[in-house]
């Protein structure tokens, strides 16, 4: 159980820190989310979004930081 606690514990900070990032990031003027492969869809009563080009982007940043992580503690 300790083990389980533990590991609560550290998914707590992480998405703590996580959101601290997201909302340092929403301050700047970077476009993530605005980005010309992001689908948006505005009807008469219903807003369809799905950002398609930004989590592509997202995706090969942390894939790369992940990646030289590893490198380094090899």
């Amino acid at each position: 159980m300790a083990e389980m606690g533990r590991m609560l514990m550290i998914l707590g900070i992480a998405l703590v820190v996580i959101g601290g990032i997201v909302m340092l990031l929403g301050r700047t003027s970077l476009p993530l989310g605005r980005l010309p492969g992001d689908i948006l869809y505005k009807g008469k009563n219903t807003t369809f979004y799905f950002p398609l080009a930004s989590s592509i982007l997202i995706s090969i940043v942390l894939s790369a930081l992940l990646f030289l992580i590893g490198r380094l503690k090899r």
